[in-house]
């Protein structure tokens, strides 16, 4: 799984009328806000408090069918997630999102909540899998690693932008 199947999950073109942006600029603020919300989850993964986190989240998300429209996702849900996710950088990565020349005219604010849900429903399949594998492996840093993986695999050439954010504001430093 890669952030190209999210893309596929996503529906462009609703979120594209919900924020009066064209198709091509919702793509690129889909990716765009896509990479950021894994990347923050790989951060969390880090830990073992956030790791944890993660997967008791994933819980609620195993299971659940994807949303045809942006109606239908639960946007104050996804909200929540992104607060936990880029907790008290979540202002300072959206205004930055938002400053993007790539997605002029994309509110990541608004984004980012109908993205979340999303984005844990497809972890949470693409984990199913691997929570029917051994507790050993799990407990290895499995949910990070499948994060990790996910960000690596297929990126859809969104920039080297992602990873200036990305490591600027989550703390690339190691």
């Amino acid at each position: 799984m890669a952030l190209d199947d999210i893309l596929r999950q996503v529906p462009i073109d609703d979120i594209a009328a919900k924020l009066g942006v064209s198709p091509d600029v919702a793509k690129a603020g889909v990716e765009q806000g896509g990479a950021v919300l894994l990347g923050g989850l790989a951060k969390n993964a880090e830990t073992e408090e956030g790791s944890a986190a993660i997967e008791k989240a994933l819980q609620k998300h195993k299971g659940t069918k994807s949303a045809a429209k942006v109606d239908e996702i639960d946007q104050a849900d996804g909200g929540k997630i992104v607060t936990h996710i880029l907790g008290d950088k979540k202002q300072e990565v959206t205004e930055k999102l938002t400053e993007s020349k790539s997605t002029a005219g994309i509110d990541f604010g608004k984004l980012l909540p109908i993205l979340a849900p999303i984005v844990m429903n497809l972890i949470a399949d693409a984990n199913k899998g691997k929570s029917e594998a051994s507790a050993a492996e799990q407990s290895s840093g499995g949910i990070g690693d499948l994060i990790g993986g996910i960000l690596g695999g297929g990126n859809s050439g969104s920039g080297g932008g992602i990873g200036d954010i990305l490591g600027g504001l989550l703390g690339g430093k190691k």
